[in-house]
């Protein structure tokens, strides 16, 4: 899990607020933010400070990498894949209370340097276009869009975007030509929950943890190991925001035609620029 990431979410979740998010055209997804709040203390009773233990050891445990590997395995030996992600996000409104958005998002991604993403649900809808050189994202409430130009693979394309517009991706990881490489960056603990089902599909329950990150993983038993569902805490930004991310329709041999990949501006439609986080800092 890149540390570069953590500290893009660092820098930019204080600016989002929904009045803002609703605003902001081209947010794919931003990280989900929760809190966990202890007992209340009684009126009058003495403050308890909390017993000092010792932090457990790291666990390395093979199965858990193994079955890492083999998920990144599969989706690398992929020429061509297509899955439907769906992915929660918390923002604070103005009264402090956070409120919870849905969204949708229909991937389908083409190696080394193709990527289409269609984005639904509570968040701003909108298209994202990605055919080798350019970078497309166009908004059909709005009736705007925003090109640019962009690095020549997926896996130098992702962070640029990133970087470039703010756009978080919240299947990005999963994105990359080897996974497992991008995940695995700095891992000081892993470790096998045990067996679950997630939508019905018997799985298996991965926990990980790196530098201000703790994330799990449900992959799905059997040869594939194809990824159901991705939680991500980032546990050194303030209120520990968190996302999730769940994984359905995967398709390993689609048939993708060129043009899904190519942005064709339409007749009403306006160009805006991206504007990067730091200059929505500014603003």
């Amino acid at each position: 899990m890149p540390i570069d990431r953590i500290a893009r979410i660092k820098n930019s979740f204080p600016t989002i607020s929904v009045q803002s998010l609703l605003l902001t055209v081209f947010v794919l997804a931003l990280p989900v933010l929760g809190a966990t709040q202890g007992a209340p203390t009684a009126p009058g009773a003495p403050a308890q400070e909390a017993p000092q233990t010792p932090a457990p050891a790291p666990i390395m445990e093979p199965r858990a990498l193994d079955r890492l590997q083999r998920m990144s395995a599969t989706l690398g030996a992929a020429k061509a894949l297509t899955y439907r992600s769906r992915s929660t996000v918390e923002v604070p409104a103005n009264t402090g209370q956070f409120v919870t958005l849905f969204a949708t998002s229909d991937v389908a991604l083409q190696r080394p340097n193709k990527l289409r993403v269609h984005v639904t649900g509570e968040v701003p809808p909108f298209d994202f276009y990605y055919d080798g050189t350019t970078i497309a994202a166009f908004a059909p409430q709005q009736q705007v869009y925003s090109v640019a130009s962009a690095p020549p693979t997926i896996d130098a394309m992702v962070p640029f975007v990133m970087e470039k517009t703010g756009i978080q991706f919240p299947s990005a990881d999963v994105m990359y030509r080897d996974p497992y490489a991008v995940l695995t960056k700095d891992l000081s603990s892993a470790f096998v929950v045990g067996p679950t089902t997630v939508d019905g599909a018997p799985c298996e329950h991965l926990a990980f943890m790196g530098p201000g990150v703790n994330w799990e993983i449900w992959l799905e038993t059997g040869p594939r190991a194809l990824p159901r569902r991705l939680a991500v805490t980032y546990t050194t930004v303030p209120n520990f925001p968190r996302f999730l991310v769940e994984f359905a329709a995967w398709n390993l041999q689609p048939k993708l035609a060129a043009g899904r990949f190519v942005f064709n501006k339409p007749r009403d439609a306006k160009q805006i620029e991206f504007v990067s986080p730091t200059r929505q800092q500014a603003q």
